[in-house]
């Protein structure tokens, strides 16, 4: 039961690391769009009054 999960080989662990790093910059720009549009939305809200 050590070895569970079994180590990961270099170029294996490159890929994982790689599909993270993608995951994680599309949810960066996920947020920074909701960001900008929550900001918008309370702009727009803002002048109206």
């Amino acid at each position: 039961m050590d070895d569970f999960p079994p180590p990961l080989s270099p170029a294996e662990a490159m890929e994982l690391r790689r599909r993270q790093r993608g995951k994680n910059i599309a949810l960066l720009v996920v947020l920074i769009g909701l960001a900008a549009l929550f900001y918008a939305i309370a702009m727009v809200r803002f002048k109206v009054s």
